[in-house]
Formats: structure tokens, C-alpha cells, sequence
């Protein structure tokens, strides 16, 4: 069990897609070196990311997404991206985790008192698969508390606009309840988010916070469903010391 650690503050960060160097479809700060884009542009926009986080470019984590459930703890930093996981924990200070989306849900959670925060990637797969209560297990052996736990919801696809056949939202709504909706057009929809919240405090987290943005809305964001192939805005979280 963590000890608690005075003085810990949780930070979080959302990117958008301006203020980077990548060209069209890409355009301009894709975080993701998945989607096909210049492998030097992206290393440029992942420096310049570090460079305004103030955290040396080692210090973050990255993952080879899969939409599993699968959960990896880290104590610190690693050279290549972690290997076919959909979430990070840590204990460790100054190591950010990061996941990344375009229009799936990021969710980060922190404990502040035990000094734990977790990056989870919650696409319709890995949400219906329960990847979430995986996180939190694996943040209370590290000593967090559910009651402790807050989570943050991002940007991502929205209930609006989420169009899904209704086959897929019965499935979803059975092992994710909450998800379940009608977008704006009348269709069968799902909105992750208020699936996963509903999910969070019925497991018994603090509180749960989003960022209302829709991805497939919002042009200063990538979303894959309004304009495949594009690329990847990053959700970042770590625990930094020192005075309050």
C-alpha cells in the first residue's frame, strides 16, 4: 500500500489538433503514430508537447491501443510505447501517461491522498468489456480509495451524433448501461460517457468530471468519424510534488 504523500497534485491536459506541424489529413499537432502520418512530424509535435508540459520527453508513457481491457501498472519511463494495452497506472511522480483518441472516451483518474493516477482509453469495445473497473482495481492495490478517486471524462464522440445500428446499442446498453440514446437525427445512438459515468459512481469514485466537447462537432478536434484518416489529440495526466 502507498503511503500518502504531502504536497502531491494531480495535473491533467487535453490537447486540441492546432499549434503543430503535421500536414493534411494530419494537421496540425497529430500525436498519433498509428494513422499514417510523417514519423518526424510526429516526434516534432511530441517534443513540443513535452516542451510546454515542462516534462523531459522520457518521462511520458505511451500505449499500443487495442480496445482490450487489459491494465498496466508503471513506476517509470519506458522507451517504446507499452505493448498492446488500453491503460496505464502509476505511483510515480513527473511520469505522465497518456492515451489518445479521436473520438473514443479518455478517462483519467487520480487519488491525490495515495498519490495514484491512471490514463484509460474507452472506446465502445473496451467500455463494454469493462475496462474501467479493471483501472480501478488495479489503482486500489496501489493503495488509492474508491471514495478518493476522481475521474475526468474527454472529448470524445457525443450522444448527438453517435450513430450506431440497434443491434450494437442493445449490446452496448446491456453491458454498459446509461449508454444507450438517440442522436439528434433520431437514430440509435450511444453516448460512452454518461455509460462510464453512471459506471464510476456506482463503483464508488469521488466524483466524476467531463469536458462536454463532441468530437465529431468540434473541428478543433480529430475525430475519425467525421473525417477518416486523421489523427490523434492526446489526454495526458501525472502526480507533481512539491509545495501547494
Amino acid at each position: 500500500m502507498t503511503a500518502p504523500r504531502p504536497g502531491v497534485r494531480t495535473r491533467r491536459v487535453v490537447t486540441t489538433r492546432a499549434g503543430g506541424v503535421s500536414a493534411a489529413p494530419y494537421d496540425s499537432f497529430n500525436l498519433g503514430d498509428h494513422v499514417g502520418d510523417d514519423p518526424a512530424a510526429v516526434a516534432a509535435n511530441r517534443q513540443r508537447l513535452a516542451a510546454v508540459l515542462g516534462l523531459p520527453p522520457e518521462r511520458f508513457v505511451w500505449m499500443e491501443q487495442i480496445h482490450s481491457r487489459t491494465v498496466t501498472v508503471v513506476d517509470g519511463p519506458v522507451t517504446e510505447p507499452v505493448p498492446a494495452t488500453d491503460a496505464l497506472v502509476t505511483t510515480t511522480s513527473g511520469l505522465a501517461l497518456v492515451t489518445l483518441s479521436a473520438d473514443c472516451v479518455s478517462v483519467l483518474l487520480s487519488d491525490e491522498e495515495a498519490a495514484v493516477v491512471a490514463a484509460a482509453h474507452a472506446g465502445r469495445i473496451g467500455a463494454r468489456i469493462g475496462i474501467i473497473p479493471r483501472v480501478l482495481d488495479a489503482m486500489v492495490e496501489l493503495g488509492a480509495r474508491r471514495d478518493r478517486i476522481g475521474a475526468f471524462l474527454g472529448p470524445a464522440a457525443s450522444g448527438r451524433r453517435y450513430e450506431v445500428p440497434a443491434a450494437m446499442r442493445r449490446d452496448v446498453e446491456a453491458h454498459l448501461p446509461g449508454s444507450a440514446t438517440r442522436t439528434a437525427k433520431g437514430t440509435p445512438g450511444l453516448d460512452l460517457r454518461a455509460g462510464l459515468r453512471r459506471q464510476l459512481l456506482e463503483h464508488g469514485v469521488a466524483g466524476v468530471a467531463e469536458d462536454p466537447r463532441c468530437t465529431i462537432e468540434d473541428p478543433t478536434l480529430f475525430s475519425h468519424r467525421r473525417e477518416a484518416p486523421t489523427g490523434r489529440f492526446a489526454s495526458v495526466v501525472w502526480l507533481e510534488e512539491g509545495p501547494q
